[in-house]
């Protein structure tokens, strides 16, 4: 299996939800991450990530 920039999201999101299981206090913080990675992204500032 090759890991391409269509499976980052699915891999960040499952990272994020063991972590917020392990330690719910994480979930703003861990939120608030994923939402600012994926503005970035969206916004063409990470331009090696092609979406």
């Amino acid at each position: 299996m090759h890991i391409t920039a269509a499976h980052l999201p699915a891999i960040v999101a499952l990272i994020a939800g063991v972590l917020i299981l392990i330690m719910p206090r994480l979930l703003n913080y861990i939120v608030a991450i994923y939402l600012i990675f994926v503005g970035l992204v969206g916004m063409g500032v990470l331009k090696w990530l092609h979406f």
